[in-house]
């Protein structure tokens, strides 16, 4: 069964244009082309990103947090107490008065020691801003990083400039080293994210949606960039990675601003945030390079290849993930403004 399945996802009709082959990638005459198992090494590239995210949030981000003022909190944790304990993690975290005289009588203690228990262990699970703050600056230097190494690996490209140059010659582009490590980066750093959303910051409750969209957001960008490695549409690939990265590290400054209590600072960079994030996610990506990946191909092939519709389909899905943190963005700026 699983080499049924394996052939059928491999099939060339999902890939690549009509007469070409799995054997036409084999690398040749000095083109290099990308390969599928290559994207295995993302994996432990993710790991390796978890310990320079170790070790930065460590060495640089504590001392920076201290340097602005935020200080470490250190809560006081309640004593151990089975019972309490499994209440609180499969009942409520808030129990009700008759609740807690049930357990005060069940612990042979009395109610006050309970609440002060529940109290005491109910900020365990609230992050300290310190915290926050640490994985605020983890996210801010690779987006910054990303954005600054992408623009090095973009600028002198001609289809950087020009969108129809990402069609030129496909499918036989070949693969930059520098377009190899920008993929790698990419995809390890989505997956270090998925990774650790078990240990990071948990979103309130009525941000559940919100948490829902970062998980989706994170999928289909690991799906998204695999598949154009896949099909070797690594030129847009790159494209769409560094419309991406550009705007994000503005919205992680405003963070570890806003944590530290900067207002003036973080409001400002946040209105850069808002402007950087409205020309990258609603001009650029829809009407530049949307329009390479939906309208560009049908001058090239006039039979699209299913991949046409998987990838075009997943960047729709990022594009209305765009358009729902833009509504909330549009409110926090509207609250911002009129309400000061």
């Amino acid at each position: 069964i699983l080499k049924t399945l394996n052939s059928w996802f491999w099939w060339e009709n999902i890939w690549m244009p009509i007469n070409c082959t799995w054997a036409d990638f084999v690398d040749r005459d000095g083109l290099v082309f990308p390969k599928p198992h290559q994207l295995y090494a993302t994996i432990p590239y993710a790991f390796v990103l978890l310990i320079i995210r170790f070790f930065s949030e460590r060495y640089v981000a504590i001392p920076l947090a201290k340097a602005l003022g935020i200080k470490n909190v250190r809560r006081v944790k309640p004593q151990p107490n089975p019972v309490l304990e499994s209440y609180f993690r499969e009942c409520s975290r808030h129990p009700s008065q008759s609740d807690i005289k049930g357990l005060a009588k069940k612990c042979n203690c009395t109610v006050h020691l309970v609440e002060k228990w529940f109290r005491r262990r109910r900020n365990l699970e609230i992050p300290t801003v310190l915290q926050k703050f640490k994985e605020a600056f983890w996210r801010f230097s690779f987006y910054l990083t990303s954005s600054i190494v992408g623009f090095i690996f973009l600028y002198d490209k001609p289809w950087f400039y020009d969108i129809w140059q990402t069609w030129v010659g496909y499918p036989f582009q070949t693969l930059l080293p520098s377009q190899y490590w920008y993929y790698m980066a990419e995809i390890g750093f989505y997956w270090s994210l998925i990774f650790t959303l078990g240990i990071d910051i948990k979103r309130k409750a009525s941000a559940c949606g919100d948490f829902t969209a970062h998980v989706v957001h994170h999928l289909a960008a690991i799906g998204l960039m695999s598949g154009s490695w896949c099909g070797n549409y690594v030129r847009l690939g790159t494209l769409v990675i560094f419309v991406h990265d550009t705007a994000d590290f503005w919205l992680e400054a405003a963070k570890m601003f806003n944590y530290a209590r900067w207002e003036k600072t973080c409001n400002m960079l946040f209105i850069i945030f808002s402007i950087a994030f409205f020309i990258t996610r609603m001009i650029l990506l829809p009407f530049w390079i949307l329009r390479a990946t939906l309208y560009q191909p049908t001058y090239y092939s006039t039979t699209p290849v299913i991949a046409y519709f998987l990838f075009n389909g997943m960047l729709l899905i990022l594009q209305g993930l765009h358009l729902y943190w833009g509504y909330l963005i549009f409110k926090i700026l509207k609250r911002f403004v009129f309400l000061k």
